[in-house]
């Protein structure tokens, strides 16, 4: 197959010679996808801004020996509020490099795809700050990584939950203590992340428990990735 049609996200990207861009995508169908947008920094290129992320866009690509060529490129959702916020776009650019760092090139993974695309378009209508961490959460568990909420990781118990610990891989009583504390508020937000009531987690004021709720998950995914979130600057490379 020397062509092939899929849609996208646009993770990251960096300048390639005089006038080419190398981007970074999450396909549906392929997985992560590096390919080349020739032309693509030239005033009339015909790509406009659709290979910018974290845009959505329908492409049709040539199959290259490392890097595959973008052909043609339209737009699907170009998220212009998350665009226009620099706060939100902050907020994008971490789920972004979280994809980035959790899929692997060439493995279809459509479930961890729809759940990026749905949580760009839920940052772009709801301001939560547990828009960020929820995505983090259930990424981790989509990929198989997801900590250990219910009970505690050590010993089994049901509660009170009183920490969590990154080493252990999740949550922990009190005899077990070590880590980041956490509110019995905080462990009702996270049951409502991953318990399929996300939706009544958003829409909670934010709070003391909001504030542990980005931490955690924040250590969490980071302790898997073994390395720190970067800043929003790694999106174009210079």
């Amino acid at each position: 197959m020397s062509q092939y049609r899929d849609t996208a996200v646009v993770l990251r990207t960096w300048k390639l010679g005089e006038a080419d861009r190398i981007v970074v995508l999450f396909t549906e169908g392929h997985g992560k996808v590096r390919a080349v947008a020739k032309g693509v920094r030239k005033t009339k290129s015909r790509f406009g801004s659709r290979l910018e992320p974290p845009t959505q866009v329908a492409l049709q690509l040539h199959v290259g020996r490392s890097l595959d060529t973008i052909t043609q490129a339209e737009t699907v959702d170009n998220y212009r509020l998350v665009r226009e916020d620099l706060d939100r776009l902050n907020r994008a650019v971490s789920m972004l490099e979280a994809v980035d760092q959790l899929a692997v090139e060439g493995e279809p993974e459509p479930d961890l795809f729809r759940m990026l695309v749905r949580a760009l378009a839920l940052l772009a209508t709801d301001d939560s700050p547990l828009v960020v961490p929820a995505f983090f959460l259930k990424a981790l568990g989509q990929t198989g990584f997801g900590p250990v909420v219910d009970s505690c990781v050590v010993c089994g118990s049901q509660g009170p939950l009183v920490a969590f610990d990154t080493e252990r891989g999740g949550m922990l009583c009190g005899p077990h203590r070590r880590g980041l504390p956490v509110s019995a508020a905080a462990v009702d937000l996270v049951h409502k992340i991953l318990g399929g009531s996300l939706g009544s987690a958003l829409a909670e004021p934010p709070s003391a428990a909001t504030g542990e709720v980005e931490r955690l998950a924040t250590s969490a995914l980071e302790h898997h990735l073994e390395r720190r979130l970067r800043s929003p600057t790694v999106l174009h490379r210079s």
